[in-house]
């Protein structure tokens, strides 16, 4: 069957992972949408997709590398119980593979939850901290690793946002506590998550990435190279906190819809 202008196979998702720059021993965070590549060839269904992206990206990073995913499903924000074996994530079909692999691991976050395969897959995930965006967060271990945000049909920004408008104290956020039951060992038991909210009755609040993904284009800090019809772009946790420390303090509004 011949190979369509956008067709494209197991060596072109290696060559594109190292044109963004990724290399041994990273850890890598991915916000996925496999689906927008096109035709993998030799790829017969999902379960064929999942498996060649998971083994090419550990082709790249190797045993000392890890790849985390965003398996979040916002449990307590919806009031809904969290079984960190059971409770599926809603962040798509590649966060989910990683999720049900045998050898990831979950944070025990109710609402943030990752799932993480590698070197690293337990000091991400263990102790989780109950600010999903505070000390101790998943973020702040990821960024004391160097971590990489290699997101797949999608631009540069990333959920890690959250973390730095926490540490920024920006106005336009604040702490909100979410209450519900938290699965420990074989029994539910009642916990309290915070979670760094905006309101969402103010239209000016509401995030907007676009500034950042631009911002990062010029100042040359972010990789892309096309796949299929798709494409991968990366950057470094480190970059993505000093443009953000930067641009807010001229413009306060950089992560958002409107005017503060």
């Amino acid at each position: 069957e011949k190979m369509l202008k956008n067709d494209y196979d197991y060596d072109d998702i290696i060559s594109s992972l190292r044109n963004v720059g990724l290399v041994e021993g990273d850890s890598v965070f991915i916000h996925s949408n496999l689906g927008f590549f096109g035709r993998l060839k030799d790829a017969k269904n999902s379960q064929d997709y999942n498996r060649f992206f998971k083994n090419a990206i550990f082709d790249v990073i190797g045993e000392n590398g890890t790849i985390v995913t965003p398996t979040f499903s916002y449990s307590f924000c919806n009031s809904e119980r969290f079984d960190v074996e059971q409770t599926p994530g809603v962040c798509g079909i590649f966060s989910e593979f990683i999720r049900r692999d045998i050898t990831s691991v979950r944070s025990n976050d109710p609402n943030f939850s990752i799932s993480a395969i590698g070197k690293f897959a337990n000091f991400f995930t263990e102790n989780c901290a109950t600010h999903s965006f505070g000390k101790f967060s998943f973020w702040e271990r990821f960024l004391t690793k160097k971590g990489k945000i290699c997101n797949f049909n999608f631009d540069s920004a990333s959920t890690f946002f959250h973390y730095i408008e926490k540490i920024l104290n920006v106005s336009y956020r604040f702490d909100k506590k979410f209450q519900g039951e938290l699965k420990i060992g074989d029994k539910y038991e009642q916990k309290e998550f915070e979670h760094f909210v905006y309101d969402k009755d103010n239209s000016n609040h509401i995030p907007n990435f676009e500034k950042f993904h631009n911002r990062a284009i010029q100042l040359k800090k972010v990789k892309i190279s096309d796949l299929g019809r798709g494409q991968i772009t990366c950057i470094t946790a480190d970059d993505t906190i000093n443009i953000i420390k930067n641009e807010i303090k001229i413009q306060p509004n950089f992560l958002i819809n409107g005017q503060i």
